[in-house]
């Protein structure tokens, strides 16, 4: 009833689009005429199954305690569909941490790692594929993406040859809720420097360690919060087995990335060339398993006492 007394009461003061994100969806900062702070999103008609379960899933992480937006209200109206959510009051994180001590970008982002783990004790759905024959397929289809681009990557072979190596790792990984795009670019830090997650519109299921492939933006952005942020997942240092299923869903990704950017313009093109030339630079052209941004001593210097 809420989203419909905004919409057919006029119980709002002001509607401004927010013009940010990859989402298709189209989003409104809203204010009522009670001083709330709200989120809509409006989606197609035919999101509706999707949006729906992204809005129930949204519910049992809230329910966790995760700082984020909470769903409200879930509503198909006038051959759209209407989900709202609470206001999350902050500025990118990305934006931020550069700003930030360097104790503090490690803890917040020990602070993450700990909010994704909690995420993950969501299980996948029953119906979920087995996740080894799921990603298996998806390692061969972004390897022929890829190689039916019309552009490439200087010493792709170094990414090819890692994953030929490598792909064995996934055979018996477990599967769990996703939130499906997990870096700085959805998070926010408010004015007090506290952490909160947005834009669970990816969610999706699988590995809960595939999960840190967007962890490639989050380094470039600040290697200290993404040490923590695996640090907090793992509670300390991670297994020698966590990091070489990263650097394998790292360069699986990386791959897909080309012939993605190259149907959007040539700035995102040139974002990805310049990331795949870093991520062979973390990983010593994939001679190395732990990328070379990961501090293994932050927490003994930066954690809290």
């Amino acid at each position: 009833m809420k989203l419909r007394q905004i919409l057919d009461e006029d119980a709002a003061v002001l509607f401004e689009e927010i013009n940010k994100g990859w989402s298709s969806d189209t989003k409104y900062y809203i204010e009522t005429k009670d001083e709330e702070a709200l989120l809509l999103r409006v989606s197609e008609a035919d999101t509706y199954e999707r949006k729906r379960s992204e809005f129930e899933h949204m519910k049992t992480v809230a329910a966790l305690g995760i700082p984020m937006s909470h769903p409200l209200d879930f509503v198909p109206y006038d051959g759209k569909v209407y989900s709202l959510f609470t206001w999350m009051e902050g500025t990118e994180a990305g934006l931020v941490l550069p700003q930030l001590a360097g104790e503090e970008q490690y803890q917040l982002g020990f602070e993450s790692g700990e909010i994704l783990k909690k995420i993950h004790s969501i299980p996948a759905l029953k119906e979920t594929e087995k996740w080894e024959h799921y990603f298996s397929r998806k390692i061969n289809r972004n390897i022929k993406k890829y190689q039916s681009c019309e552009l490439s990557y200087e010493k792709d072979e170094k990414l090819l040859q890692f994953i030929s190596a490598n792909r064995h790792l996934i055979k018996n990984r477990p599967s769990s809720f996703q939130h499906g795009d997990y870096h700085t670019g959805n998070m926010i830090i408010s004015p007090n420097h506290e952490l909160a997650m947005i834009d669970f519109n990816r969610f999706d299921f699988g590995d809960p360690w595939e999960e840190f492939n967007r962890i490639v933006f989050t380094a470039e952005v600040s290697p200290l919060f993404a040490t923590g942020q695996i640090d907090g997942y793992f509670s300390g240092k991670p297994p020698m087995e966590f990091f070489k299923l990263l650097a394998l869903y790292i360069c699986t990704n990386t791959l897909n990335a080309l012939p993605w950017a190259l149907s959007y313009s040539q700035k995102e093109v040139e974002t990805m060339k310049r990331q795949a030339a870093s991520v062979l630079e973390w990983y010593a052209d994939m001679q190395k398993i732990i990328p070379n941004w990961y501090q293994g001593d932050a927490n003994k210097k930066y954690g809290k006492k």
